[in-house]
Order: structure tokens, then sequence, then C-alpha cells
């Protein structure tokens, strides 16, 4: 609800919680600055979403990451929808584990992994699912110990320059 007592509305009337949100996505009070949130409903190539997160997870902004990852869910191809998902899971797994859930964190992170095994090995958009696999794992396990977890490499990691 707005300070007015109102619902928070976007610019076609759907709503829209308007608070502030802190850098794992937590809405804070009506009045305090927040962090500048992710902008919903953008549509970008399968690269530019896999850039776009990979940054926002690089920032220990894994929320954030995972509303990129919700947009191309949303807008992508039906065939990569729980690619896109899977995706969006391991982010909100982190974000999970990030806010201290770590029970909740884990379980997303294996439920993201799951939905990404299928395409392990079509490596999709240059992703190193198998690779993604093996991370998700390890941070699910970090996170049930009460351990951070490093960001992902969605990509595969290039020969050395």
């Amino acid at each position: 609800m707005g300070t007015d007592g109102r619902r928070d509305r976007d610019e076609r009337g759907r709503a829209r919680n308007a608070r502030p949100r802190d850098g794992l996505g937590r809405p804070l009070p009506y009045g305090v600055e927040g962090v500048e949130r992710q902008p919903e409903g953008v549509v970008r190539a399968p690269a530019e979403s896999v850039a776009e997160a990979q940054a926002l997870l690089d920032a220990g902004r894994p929320f954030h990451a995972h509303e990129v990852f919700e947009d191309a869910w949303k807008s992508g191809r039906a065939e990569d929808r729980e690619l896109w998902r899977g995706l969006a899971q391991l982010a909100v797994g982190l974000t999970h584990a990030a806010r201290g859930n770590r029970t909740g964190g884990a379980r997303l992170l294996r439920r993201g992994a799951a939905a990404l095994a299928p395409r392990a090995a079509d490596g999709p958009y240059g992703m190193d699912v198998a690779g993604l696999l093996r991370w998700a794992e390890e941070a699910a396990r970090a996170a049930e110990d009460g351990l951070t977890a490093p960001p992902p490499m969605l990509r595969s990691p290039g020969p050395p320059a």
C-alpha cells in the first residue's frame, strides 16, 4: 500500500509495489532510498539476458538477476521457458541464502538445477549448463552450511587471453 493507504499501481493500472528495495530485493519503508530497481517486462535477445544477469550476479544482486531471467522466461521461445525458469530459480536461491534462509535457498538452487539438467548437453546461448549444475550443488551445500556462494558463471570460460 502507498503512504495514502491505496495500492501502488503502474501506468497501466496494474498493482505494483512501489516501495524502495534493498540490494536483495527486500522492501524498505516508503521514503527510504533503495537501490535502483530492475525494469520489468523488458524483451531482450537471449545473449543480452545472459550478459545483463551475469553483471547483476557479479554485483551481488541476485534478486535483480532473477527479474532479468523472469523477463526472458515470459517473453522467450516456448522451448526455452524451462531454461529461463531454472536460471531464475538459481538466482532466487542465491537471494534466499543471502537473506539467511538457508534451507529455502538450498532447495531453490537444487530445483533450478533440476530444471536446467535437460539442457546440460546442448549449452544453449553459450551457457555452460553442465558447469552451472556443478556450481548449483556446491552453492546449495554452502547455503546449508550458512556460507556465501560465489556467483555462477553462466557462460563457458573461453581460452585464456
